[in-house]
This record gives structure tokens, C-alpha cells and sequence, in this order.
């Protein structure tokens, strides 16, 4: 039996190079890999491609447009990280808990987006809200953000790490023309009918997200408490290996978030502080923006995928 071949385009960025250490001595499957002289020569990485069962694309956007352009071998499948094909039709969204069936999706389609880091927690935390009707998708949403300064790449990764650098800002907001990429894409996938406000930031840490959503309860249907929030969180991710919601007690005990509690992990925290006598809610999401916000996620949908194609291997 031959393994999958997998190839990680762009395995040099920050993304990238966690997905190829994830991979790194894994039995089930080959890893593809350029020489570092070819890796910006489009004929070698469309060979590369196109020779590949599975190709993940670590790229900005217009490169990873290109890269999919080239394919020619209809049996290539793609993981694309970038956020290029996030809200692209025929695209499946890589977000494997966003509801039952996606898992099974993902395993089976041709084209994964693998969704932003932002996003994962904003969806994560809207979406079965939305759906079960708790918050109407016109709520006038305000999400916040700060995470570790890996999330701004190679260049954020240098500001702070290269030999000689001076260090960058303590703490940054950032998007303040409100046109963050990542908006469209949880509008789409949150099932929002209006365009929440973004605001992200960064910290003086390498990696490492919190993320949180305020809500008014006058602003929600009638009677909604923030123990029913969290009993459709909890209902909607009971059984999930890697989206763990806190009980309200170890909710109403947290007097902090800390964005690099899961560092390392491919886990995601939810929680739903409340205040009845204010009439106030906070949502919140902590993870790693470099394990389920990105290389963490793109091979957990790498494994779907592998878990797929395993029947026709054997």
C-alpha cells in the first residue's frame, strides 16, 4: 500500500512550518518538499501540486488563487489556508465542529478553506446561537480580539524575534478602518445577516488568542438568560474532542482570560460570563491562532481527508 503524498506549499512561513513539525516522523503518510531553490518557480511547484494526493497551501491569497489555478490533476485535493477561498462557492469551510455533517464534508470534498484564527472562535461562538435563534442574526455585534503576534506573520515574527530587534509595540489595535479581511468570512459562516464590528489587536506574546462577544440580554429574544447560551453551546459541542465548553461554575469563577492557556493544542475554550442584574453577557473563545486557528486545524482536516481515502488505499 502506497501512502498519501502530501505537499505543504509555502512550508517556510509560520504556518507552514508548524504543519510540516506536526507531520514530521508520521508513518501514514509521505511528506513532498522543494528544494529551497525551486520553491518560487511556478513549473516546479505546479509539478509538485499536481504529483501530490493532497496539497496544503500555505500562501497569501493571490499566490494561493494561483496555485489552485494550476492544478490539472482532477484527483489533487486541497487544504488552502490562506483566506482566499473562505466564502468561495464549492468551497467546504474546514471549521470540522461548525455543525454534525462537516466533518463528513471535509473528509470527502476536493477544496477545503481552512478557516482564519479569528474567525474559528467568533464561529465557534455565534453560529449555534444564531441558529437556534438565542441572537438574532441582525444583532448589532461588536467581537474583540487580541492575539499573539505571530498571527501578523514571518515580518510580525521578525519584529520580535530576529537577531537585533528592538521589539514591537506592547500592545496594538489594529483594523481601524473597519474592512478586516476575516469579516465577510464570519458574517458568512456565523449566519449573520449584518456585519459585526471586528476589532483586532496584538500582544507582546508569540501565539495565542482571546476573543470575546459582548451581549445585551434587552437585545435578545425575550426571556433569553445566559444559562440558555450556554446549554446550546454545550449541547452543540457535547462529545467534541477539541471545542470544550466551561461550566457556568468555572465561568463565574474566572476572573481572567489568558490567550496562551492552550498554546500547543489543537483545543478551543468557550465559555459565557453573565451578569443578570446588569442584563450583560460576554462570550469568549481562547486558543492557539497557530494550533486550531491554523496549522493545528489544517491537519486536523488533513486526517479527515486521510481517514477518507483510506478505504481505497487499503
Amino acid at each position: 500500500m502506497t501512502h498519501p503524498l502530501v505537499f505543504i506549499d509555502g512550508d517556510q512561513g509560520t504556518t507552514g512550518l508548524q504543519i510540516h513539525e506536526r507531520l514530521r516522523g508520521r508513518a501514514d503518510l509521505r511528506l513532498l518538499t522543494l528544494p529551497e531553490a525551486d520553491r518560487k518557480d511556478a513549473r516546479r511547484r505546479a509539478e509538485a501540486i499536481n504529483a501530490a494526493d493532497i496539497a496544503i497551501l500555505c500562501l497569501p491569497d493571490e499566490p494561493a488563487r494561483q496555485a489552485v489555478a494550476s492544478i490539472a490533476n482532477p484527483e489533487v485535493r486541497v487544504i488552502d489556508a490562506s483566506s482566499a477561498h473562505r466564502t468561495t462557492p464549492g468551497w467546504v469551510y474546514g471549521f470540522p465542529e461548525m455543525e454534525s455533517a462537516q466533518a463528513r464534508r471535509i473528509a470527502e470534498a476536493k477544496r477545503v478553506s481552512n478557516p482564519g484564527c479569528y474567525p474559528t472562535g467568533a464561529i465557534a461562538l455565534l453560529r449555534p446561537l444564531v441558529r437556534a435563534g438565542l441572537v438574532p442574526a441582525d444583532y448589532p455585534l461588536a467581537i474583540h480580539a487580541v492575539s499573539g503576534y505571530s498571527g501578523g506573520g514571518r515580518a510580525s515574527v521578525d519584529a520580535y524575534e530576529a537577531p537585533g530587534a528592538t521589539g514591537g509595540l506592547a500592545f496594538q489595535v489594529y483594523g481601524l478602518g473597519l474592512a478586516h479581511k476575516h469579516t465577510p468570512e464570519i458574517e458568512r459562516h456565523a449566519g449573520l445577516s449584518q456585519r459585526p464590528v471586528f476589532v483586532p489587536s496584538y500582544g507582546a506574546f508569540r501565539q495565542g488568542i482571546v476573543l470575546t462577544v459582548p451581549l445585551q440580554l434587552r437585545l435578545l429574544p425575550a426571556g433569553v438568560t445566559a444559562a440558555q447560551l450556554h446549554q446550546c453551546l454545550a449541547r452543540h459541542y457535547d462529545g467534541s474532542r477539541h471545542v470544550l465548553v466551561a461550566a457556568p461554575q468555572e465561568a463565574a469563577a474566572q476572573t481572567h482570560l489568558d490567550p496562551q492557556a492552550l498554546n500547543g493544542t489543537n483545543d478551543l475554550r468557550l465559555a459565557v460570563h453573565g451578569n443578570e442584574a446588569q442584563g450583560q453577557v460576554l462570550l469568549s473563545a481562547v486558543f492557539d491562532n497557530l494550533g486550531k486557528g491554523a496549522s493545528g486545524a489544517a491537519v486536523q482536516n488533513l486526517d479527515l481527508m486521510l481517514e477518507a481515502l483510506a478505504p481505497a488505499e487499503a
